[in-house]
């Protein structure tokens, strides 16, 4: 990595106190990394082998070794990477050698794929491909089907990209190449980690990590590990990740592995920063720079670039922090790398604002926004593209098993022939027999067919139906308020209003927002019910805590209406129950309570202990509804949102949802109502097996 203006003058001295400890750990570990002693022990290698008497170009064993070289200078020297593979192309195709050709065009396919040239990248993977198909190696063609998958991840198109990686997982079975399964399934954790989805990824992760005990590579292990110390961090869980981190950098070190030492100590400067932990999360992004000096590896770069360049902000130096992130937004364009392009954009839209330069933070908000959007509307294409995939995939796996089961009917029936014609008379009697069970067979397997028909009929329009009503509580609920805020962020742009007059609607525009993170929120939880369905995984949950947190977050809405909010649960009121979904269902309610319940009201949380569960109430002193509402309130089929005594608006989905959950943990919900005098929503939840604080998590 290049240097950036004079920053080691100005970053030194956020380091002095750490610096003796870095020059000892660099010393330490540049001697010579284990890929210069890779490099070198090939170099010696080729050259042991061309002063051998006979040699040729020819030959397998050279073209093999210089394809290794290739291979080794890919993060540290892209052009010897590139000239290196061509030779290996060109020898290989005099000596028709076809594998020494499938690895070249391999190596060429990385070249480009790392400068940001995709195209060209799956131009030579497909021809690696189908050399591969035509020489038949099984061996090869697993190795480019996932170097296929992998860049059109890259590419953003999710669905070549799972289909590859599905195919590939067939093919290693098959093989019974663990190494390879394990390292398919943590790229297929990564499509989900993009996406966000840490839930499937984690899944995928527990896939790798039995594949990884079962190997015993501690590099391989490593390697996870750093992956999934970045996935931790992403989801908050900071303890997780610095464990996995440290865990990753104690074995690169030891193996002097350049690259994934890099992206490591990056993996921990990011935990760091997450913490808030400015000037550690330096002191890691800076030992990453040092060894990204030595390397060539820009995906892995703009991440870093971002990372420091948020890291400064943090620490206020904002000269510095803008030209980090000028840097990745630099970069990320020359390789067409959009969330770094994003991030950058944001951090520097940050620090223009912070030194009053509104046009250009303008500019650079203008640019966060359009590349949000964008990636929002690809990342939500993205998971319905997965979602689709795993279907065709997993029918054309039946419909193969089907096509194996009329082949091996079609070899018994040539079988059976044969015999009809050595034992006439006892095979006439024998194909009256067979043809009766055929028969009574295709019958069944035509009945199991139009049920499975009838079945994804009912699949289909489900969906369908889950589509509209989705559509519905967008317009209804989120098209209003957004719609409204843009109106009037145009007319203060324009000129139309001046700052004064726009800052009278700032308290309305929060409580917008605020509707709509928290219809985001139920619409999210009812989406992943609907897609998912719902998973429900109990603990010690402390009931009191969670009433106290929900009154607290809402407690600036009530105070815009005058209302009191009061909790009469004791402490250590303790539950077995699955925490997320409780959380939602007691915001809700008392969200509910607030939104019915006129000014100077109060909204009363108690609970009373029964033999074996918690009943917790929610009382207001609202409007109420009649016995007609009441009936219906918990229906599903009820998704359109009321108004609440300030117009407040709702998504519609609060209550059924609530009641799924509450279900879910093996409850019930109820509710009691009088017109003008108030509501109580009554629930129940199991006790905690075990009466003893619950400890949550820092």
């Amino acid at each position: 990595m290049s240097q950036i203006g004079n920053k080691t003058t100005e970053l030194a001295k956020y380091f002095r106190k750490y610096a003796l400890f870095v020059i000892i750990a660099i010393f330490s570990f540049f001697q010579l990394s284990g890929q210069e002693h890779k490099s070198a022990n090939l170099l010696a290698e080729i050259s042991s082998l061309t002063k051998q008497q006979g040699f040729s170009k020819k030959d397998t064993v050279y073209l093999n070794l210089l394809n290794d070289l290739a291979a080794s200078h890919r993060y540290y020297n892209s052009d010897s990477l590139l000239s290196l593979s061509k030779q290996a192309i060109s020898y290989s195709k005099t000596a028709e050698y076809p594998q020494g050709q499938i690895r070249g065009l391999m190596n060429l396919g990385s070249y480009f794929s790392d400068n940001g040239r995709t195209n060209e990248g799956l131009l030579h993977y497909n021809k690696a491909l189908d050399l591969a198909k035509t020489i038949d190696s099984e061996e090869f063609i697993l190795k480019v089907q996932r170097l296929l998958a992998g860049e059109y991840a890259y590419q953003g198109d999710y669905a070549n990209a799972l289909n590859g990686y599905l195919e590939a997982i067939e093919r290693a079975e098959k093989l019974e190449n663990d190494k390879m399964l394990s390292i398919i399934n943590e790229e297929i954790a990564g499509l989900y980690i993009s996406q966000k989805d840490y839930q499937h990824a984690l899944e995928y992760y527990k896939k790798v990590k039995k594949f990884n005990e079962k190997i015993g590579d501690e590099v391989l292990y490593a390697e996870s590990a750093s992956n999934m110390a970045s996935l931790y961090a992403d989801m908050g869980e900071l303890d997780y990740a610095m464990f996995n981190a440290n865990s990753s950098i104690t074995i690169f070190e030891k193996h002097r592995l350049t690259d994934w030492l890099a992206y490591a100590y990056e993996v921990k400067g990011k935990t760091y920063l997450k913490q808030k932990k400015y000037k550690w999360a330096m002191f890691w992004y800076n030992q990453s720079e040092l060894l990204h000096e030595d390397l060539q590896d820009q995906r892995g770069e703009i991440d870093l670039l971002n990372g420091i360049a948020e890291a400064l902000f943090g620490l206020e130096n904002d000269s510095l922090s803008e030209q980090y992130a000028l840097k990745a937004m630099e970069l990320s364009e020359k390789i067409r790398v959009k969330e770094g392009k994003r991030k950058a954009a944001n951090t520097l839209f940050k620090i223009s604002k912070k030194n009053e330069d509104y046009k250009s933070a303008l500019a650079f908000h203008e640019t966060f926004q359009q590349l949000s959007d964008t990636l929002s509307h690809v990342e939500n294409e993205k998971s319905l593209t997965l979602l689709k995939t795993n279907l065709q995939h997993d029918k054309q796996k039946r419909l193969l098993i089907v096509e194996s089961e009329k082949q091996l009917a079609k070899q018994r029936n040539y079988v059976n022939a044969a015999l009809a014609i050595l034992l006439l008379f006892i095979a006439v009697t024998f194909m009256v027999k067979r043809n009766e069970k055929m028969q009574k067979r295709l019958n069944e397997e035509l009945k199991t067919k139009t049920e499975g028909l009838v079945e994804h009929e009912k699949e289909l329009k489900e969906i369908n139906e889950t589509k509209d009503k989705l559509f519905s509580i967008v317009a209804h609920d989120l098209r209003g308020p957004i719609g409204a805020f843009q109106g009037l962020l145009n007319l203060f742009k324009q000129g139309e209003i001046g700052k004064d007059e726009f800052m009278d609607f700032i308290p309305k525009l929060g409580n917008d927002i605020d509707h709509i993170s928290f219809t985001l929120n139920n619409l999210l939880t009812w989406g992943q019910k609907q897609m998912n369905g719902l998973v429900t995984k109990p603990e010690i949950v402390s009931l009191d805590k969670l009433v106290a947190e929900n009154i607290n977050l809402l407690s600036e809405t009530a105070i815009n209406k005058s209302i009191k909010l009061s909790s009469n649960l004791p402490r250590n009121t303790l539950a077995w129950t699955d925490s997320n979904q409780i959380d939602i269902v007691i915001r809700n309610l008392i969200s509910n309570a607030i939104k019915f319940t006129p000014t100077n009201g109060m909204v009363t949380v108690t609970s009373r202990e029964k033999n074996d569960h918690w009943e917790i109430s929610v009382r207001d002193t609202g409007i109420g509804m009649d016995k007609d509402t009441l009936s219906n309130v918990f229906s599903e089929t009820n998704n359109l949102s009321t108004y609440g005594t300030n117009n407040e608006k709702g998504t519609g989905l609060g209550l059924s949802l609530c009641k799924e959950m509450v279900e879910k943990n093996k409850g019930v919900i109820w509710a009691d109502s009088i017109v003008n005098q108030g509501t109580t929503l009554y629930f129940t939840v199991p006790k905690a097996k075990h009466k003893k604080p619950y400890k949550q998590s820092a």
